[in-house]
């Protein structure tokens, strides 16, 4: 017996959901720093979850002080029962010996960044913290210095930040690009302070993150929507080309299932740019494209066939223009979905998925692309 449409959907998007979290891998990060100076805080203000609290993740090895928690794209270091200025021989011993072992396993296992944390108004830079900075750049990982908790008011850093980021820079310390970021990871409304310093911090590391985790490093930050987009627009363009291809022959309009795969994994690609998991990503995908077809043959058609007189412009066949189109309308679509899913929108009450607003924005956006994009447009009754 045939699965179910539904059933048949839900398989095909999580086996291609799936293939691409492997091909997208996983960012990781370091993160080290004397305990208050605000780590968690950092990560979880780029990062948006709460990878970095007490408790979290396993140790990389038998009874090690290195402990990693990774979760989808996102993978950080930190240390747990000792403390920087007082163990650092021990964390570096450790740190030495992952960092030998990592570098035999795929990118994705290995540590890419290393952020080292002060905290600005403690006003002081220890030795064994330069120490510490050093003996990171020895072992290879890139080092971004990051001044924690720094009041700003009015665009102006207070003068103890910025007089401890001119110490600190007039040690010589191995950092990328000799750049120390003054950040404030959390707004404080009754005290007057405001978030800044994110984006600067977020752009450094992508400068130097390796360029095979740069795809794992825009799904795994929350801050930047502008990356999202033109990695979820990349990947649109890759299904626009390969759906030309497939739809040149002409395919007749029976088998237009042909370009299901490539727009499924279009559409895995950008859930996973915006951080929507399989199981939300893959409900909403049921409703935005009503795949009620046995097999998934007639999502394409269903689609087009959802906009009034679309299908007078297929005749008997889907040309390379119109797969493309289509294509390009259902990516367009579906990004927007993403977009507003990662932003907690297109819920109800309860936090459940709400189907029929997802069926609704998916449609509204999918016909306005659509007529965008067809040659001479189409007309809905009442246009």
């Amino acid at each position: 017996m045939a699965p179910a449409p539904r059933d048949w959907f839900s398989k095909q998007f999580g086996d291609t959901f799936d293939e691409k979290a492997r091909e997208i891998g996983r960012f990781n990060l370091a993160i080290f720093g004397k305990t208050g100076v605000g780590k968690s805080t950092l990560v979880n203000a780029i990062f948006g979850e709460d990878v970095a609290e007490t408790g979290i993740g396993q140790p990389v090895t038998q009874d090690s002080h290195l402990y990693m928690h990774a979760d989808g794209h996102f993978g950080v270091l930190d240390t747990r029962g000792l403390e920087i200025g007082t163990d650092d021989e021990t964390i570096l011993s450790e740190l030495k010996d992952y960092v030998r072992q990592m570098r035999r396993r795929p990118q994705a296992e290995q540590l890419h960044v290393a952020w080292y944390c002060v905290r600005s108004l403690d006003r002081r830079f220890e030795e064994t913290e330069e120490h510490f900075i050093r003996e990171l750049d020895r072992l290879g990982l890139p080092v971004l210095l990051v001044l924690t908790q720094v009041p700003m008011r009015e665009g102006r850093c207070h003068p103890d930040a910025v007089a401890l980021r001119d110490d600190i820079a007039a040690r010589d310390l191995p950092l990328v690009k000799d750049e120390i970021f003054l950040t404030n990871a959390k707004a404080d409304d009754f005290a007057g302070l405001e978030a800044h310093g994110l984006q600067e911090l977020l752009d450094a590391t992508f400068r130097v993150a390796p360029a095979g985790v740069e795809e794992a490093l825009v799904a795994a930050q929350k801050i930047d929507l502008t990356r999202k987009r033109e990695s979820a627009n990349k990947a649109i363009r890759t299904a626009v080309g390969a759906a030309a291809a497939a739809g040149a022959t002409p395919i007749p309009f029976s088998d237009a299932a042909v370009l299901v795969p490539i727009q499924l994994t279009m559409m895995a690609s950008i859930a996973h740019i915006y951080g929507v998991g399989v199981d939300r990503a893959t409900a909403a995908a049921l409703a935005a494209t009503a795949a009620a077809t046995a097999g998934g043959r007639s999502l394409v058609t269903g689609l087009i066939k959802s906009v009034p007189g679309a299908g007078t412009l297929i005749g008997g066949g889907i040309a390379a223009a119109v797969a493309s189109s289509v294509t390009w309308a259902v990516g367009q679509a579906w990004t927007t979905v993403c977009s507003h899913l990662s932003q907690g929108k297109l819920t109800g009450v309860s936090g459940a998925l709400d189907s029929d607003a997802i069926r609704e924005l998916f449609l509204d956006e999918f016909r306005g692309n659509m007529r965008k994009k067809l040659p001479g447009g189409y007309r809905q009754p009442g246009d």
